[in-house]
């Protein structure tokens, strides 16, 4: 790993531990770098009025554009279990709206990184902010 990255693996560890998952009990963290070079993370919130809540990618896009914002460089989901806990559909829109289709997204696990995926990969054909100009 990369310094960069090995500073969003530890910001999204950090913030799984404190995800409010009282009904799933599935931790969920993301941490994302801003074009600032400034690292964003948030944790997946839970609601007893389910599905309203909160993904951990959506609380970290939240963090970085309330900071003033909009330009995703790099991404970490970390998740529990033995699978990849790659982004659902919706945070997959989300980070495609603030990041470019080349931008990484770091898949992990509590040790270590699983696989790396383009956002494009993720999310082949997207429609972005690209596709409403010109």
């Amino acid at each position: 790993m990369t310094p960069e990255t090995n500073t969003l693996f530890d910001a999204a560890r950090a913030a799984q531990a404190r995800a409010y998952v009282p009904y799933s009990r599935f931790r969920v963290g993301a941490a994302i770098r801003a074009a600032n070079g400034m690292v964003y993370a948030g944790c997946n919130i839970e609601n007893a009025a389910y599905p309203v809540g909160n993904c951990a990618e959506a609380s970290a896009i939240a963090a970085m554009v309330m900071a003033g914002e909009t330009r995703i460089l790099e991404a970490l989901v970390v998740g529990d279990g033995a699978g990849l806990c790659t982004p659902c559909g919706g945070c997959r829109q989300r980070l495609r709206e603030f990041g470019a289709p080349g931008v990484k997204v770091h898949i992990a696990d509590a040790d270590r990184i699983k696989r790396t995926f383009t956002l494009d990969e993720l999310l082949p054909f997207s429609f972005g902010p690209d596709n409403l100009t010109g």
